[in-house]
């Protein structure tokens, strides 16, 4: 059974920074890619970042130079280095992984940026 837990959103000032993390209770290995979404009420779940099993990353135009996703094997974790954080960037986080044979989501994290 594949578990995504996802921690570290919460409440900061526009120009802050945040750290989300993602522990999985697999191997992250045995992902091809991981990913991160937000949500908003209203709108459909967008990708944020995403990297793959080779460590190629691709970002949301919206967030290219500000957030940064990586990942560390040895604690199953992955994470989502955000700085510069806007109002525009609250939303609810969601961890993703997919094996190839399924797609799994975290419980989600909200962030929220005041301005």
């Amino acid at each position: 059974q594949v578990q995504l837990v996802e921690s570290g959103g919460g409440l900061v000032q526009a120009g802050g920074s945040l750290r989300l993390s993602c522990a999985a209770s697999v191997s992250i290995f045995r992902f091809n890619a991981m990913a991160w979404y937000r949500q908003t009420p209203g709108k459909e779940r967008e990708l944020v970042a995403l990297i793959t099993s080779r460590s190629s990353t691709n970002y949301a135009d919206s967030v290219k130079g500000r957030f940064t996703i990586s990942r560390d094997g040895i604690k199953n974790t992955q994470y989502l280095q955000m700085n510069s954080l806007k109002p525009e960037d609250t939303a609810v986080y969601y961890c993703n992984a997919r094996d190839g044979l399924a797609e799994y989501w975290g419980q989600g994290t909200q962030v929220t940026v005041s301005s």
